[in-house]
């Protein structure tokens, strides 16, 4: 749990530089339109709140890492917020990590983990099943089947 905090904590680190980077091009002497076409100010305008929405996310996922830890973790016998899951299917074997929050991949231990939430579709998918079950998450290039070897 502790290697995700940081790996998380990391990729808010990064967000902020960039969200920075951002802002300074949407308000910077650089940003006055040249003409009436001229949409970089606006363009980099969205970006910066992308990346303020985006840090938000981040420091809540920081923050209830933070107080996860403090907590022993439970025996984990079904997939919930908070369990970190390997299934296998065709194209190899992958980690996921169930929080409230998800969308990122970081690495920790030197394996890449997916953190997602119950509101995406594998996390939905995959929600309350057991070690041993399948489950099948249907994706725009096409449907791809799960088993869940391991619960932690």
């Amino acid at each position: 749990m502790s290697a995700l905090l940081a790996a998380v904590r990391e990729a808010h680190d990064a967000a902020e530089s960039i969200a920075a980077m951002a802002r300074d091009e949407a308000t910077g002497a650089e940003a006055k339109a040249e003409g009436k076409y001229d949409t970089r100010a606006t363009e980099a305008s969205y970006l910066a709140r992308g990346q303020a929405r985006r840090i938000a996310e981040l420091r809540r996922l920081v923050a209830w890492l933070d107080r996860s830890r403090q907590v022993r973790a439970p025996d984990r016998s079904v997939v919930t917020t908070g369990a970190v899951i390997a299934v296998v299917s065709k194209r190899g074997s992958r980690l996921f990590f169930m929080a409230p929050a998800g969308g990122y991949k970081v690495q920790t231990h030197g394996q890449s983990v997916s953190v997602i939430s119950a509101g995406s579709p594998i996390g939905e998918a995959m929600l309350g099943l057991e070690v041993g079950d399948a489950f099948e998450v249907v994706q725009p290039r096409g449907s791809t089947e799960y088993e869940i070897i391991a619960i932690r």
